[in-house]
C-alpha cells in the first residue's frame, strides 16, 4: 500500500472516536431524527414560557463528518394554551412567515413537519439580533405552534 493511503486511513480512523465522543457528550447517541425535549428551548426562549411539545434539530447534530462550529437550533414547539394570546396582547405582530421550509442540511428531518396551512405571524420585539446571536420566531395563530431558528441561542 502507498504511504499516502495508509496515512489517509489512519487519519480517518482517528476521527471516528472524536465524533463518537461528541455524540456521547451532547446526548445524541441512540436518538431519533430530532430532539423532543423542551427544557433547552425554554432556556433559549424564556418569554415563550413552558412548552408542551417540540421537534427540533441542531447544527451540531451528526449528519455529516464534522459538526458545525456555531450552534444553530431550528424547529417547532407548541405553546401552552393561552400563551400566544398573551404574547399578541403584549407585543406588536405582523403577518410574516419563514421564507423556506427547513432548507439547511441539518434541518432535513423537519421538512414538512410544520402545521398544515399555517397563518404565520411574527414580532420583531421577540426576535433577538446582536451580541453574536440571532433568533427568528414565527407563530401559527391557528395551532399555537412556534417555529424558530436561532444562532447561538445561549449567548456563547
Amino acid at each position: 500500500m502507498e504511504r499516502r493511503k495508509l496515512i489517509g486511513i489512519g487519519a480517518g480512523l482517528a476521527v471516528l472516536p472524536v465524533l463518537w465522543a461528541l455524540r456521547e457528550v451532547t446526548g445524541e447517541a441512540g436518538k431519533g431524527p430530532w430532539h423532543t425535549d423542551t427544557a433547552p428551548l425554554e432556556q433559549a426562549f424564556p418569554l415563550l414560557g413552558p412548552l408542551t411539545d417540540a421537534k427540533w434539530v441542531s447544527s451540531r447534530d451528526n449528519d455529516r463528518e464534522l459538526p458545525s462550529p456555531e450552534l444553530v437550533i431550528s424547529g417547532l414547539a407548541r405553546l401552552a394554551p393561552g400563551k400566544l394570546k398573551e404574547l399578541t396582547a403584549t407585543y406588536p405582530f405582523v403577518t410574516e412567515g419563514p421564507t423556506e421550509d427547513f432548507s439547511s442540511w441539518f434541518e432535513k428531518p423537519l421538512k414538512g413537519q410544520g402545521p398544515k396551512d399555517p397563518r404565520w405571524i411574527s414580532s420583531k420585539d421577540l426576535d433577538r439580533d446582536g451580541f453574536g446571536y440571532q433568533t427568528n420566531l414565527w407563530f401559527d395563530s391557528r395551532s399555537d405552534t412556534v417555529r424558530f431558528w436561532a444562532l447561538n441561542p445561549y449567548g456563547y
